[in-house]
């Protein structure tokens, strides 16, 4: 008697928790399959186009002529090359502006004063980061990794630091008080409140800025260096190697969605989740 139910609640249990998770294989490989499925749809579309139109290569190429192109920078090393040097650029450009615009925002926030002189710059600033700075920092740094480095800091700085900004006016007055009337001192401030409170509107600013300083860097490696993806479109462009351009184009896009979906969409979700954004936080 004392037996039976026992084994009948593990079975429950057990069959309970494996539920969820037979759930959330499903989803992923749903939103797997809905993420990959328009890009074989516009693959399709494209080898279809060009099979009935006839187009020249030279104008814009089959699908199996970007391929072999691909193929052909990976085996000369071209690939590699092109895809280090920007790779090393994003990343630097974005560490630097993760860290100066972060703690710039947060002032932004927590200082009404800073806040109405900056804003009105920021807003102009905007407009203006990335791509418009491009002649000024070839100018002062001359051309080479400097140059597209700036770019891609200036590209990102305004919207890192804006989000930045609203995230933290968002945070709850009465949590800023009680933090202080608890003698919470400036750094203890910045570290357990303003930062974490802001952090789901720094995650997202981060994401939006990520993709300002791609579309920089991509610009800026066309004018200012000899190596790069953005320098992979120009090269090829004066040789008139269309395959080459749109394997460029190609890389250039897989990259920003893998960066997207496999880090930047998964941080800005657990973040929101972490602080209590969402429901999935409760």
């Amino acid at each position: 008697m004392t037996h039976g139910p026992t084994r009948g609640s593990g079975r429950t249990a057990r069959s309970g928790t494996a539920a969820p998770r037979r759930g959330r294989t499903g989803d992923r490989a749903a939103g797997f399959l809905w993420f990959v499925l328009p890009l074989v749809a516009l693959v399709g579309a494209w080898a279809a186009a060009v099979a009935v139109t006839g187009v020249p290569k030279r104008v814009f190429p089959q699908v199996t002529d970007v391929a072999e192109a691909l193929w052909s920078m990976a085996v000369s090393g071209e690939l590699v090359r092109h895809l280090s040097a920007s790779l090393y650029r994003v990343l630097v450009g974005a560490v630097i502006a993760i860290v100066t615009a972060i703690p710039f925002g947060i002032a932004l926030g927590a200082s009404r004063i800073l806040s109405a002189f900056f804003t009105p710059l920021l807003r102009f600033s905007v407009a203006l980061a990335g791509i418009a700075w491009i002649p000024v920092a070839t100018l002062w740094l001359g051309y080479g990794d400097g140059a597209v480095i700036f770019i891609v800091w200036n590209a990102m700085f305004f919207a890192l630091a804006y989000n930045t900004m609203l995230g933290v006016r968002s945070i709850p007055g009465e949590l800023l008080r009680s933090a202080r009337s608890l003698g919470a001192g400036p750094w203890r401030l910045f570290w357990e409140v303003l930062l974490p409170g802001a952090l789901p509107s720094v995650v997202s600013g981060l994401r939006i800025g990520l993709g300002y300083g791609w579309r920089g860097l991509v610009a800026a490696e066309i004018i200012a260096t000899s190596a790069g993806l953005g320098y992979a479109l120009f090269l090829a462009q004066t040789s008139f190697s269309t395959d080459v351009i749109i394997a460029s184009m190609v890389i250039i896009g897989v990259l920003w969605l893998l960066m997207d979906r496999l880090l930047l969409a998964p941080l800005e979700r657990n973040t929101v989740e972490r602080w209590g954004m969402t429901g999935g936080g409760r």
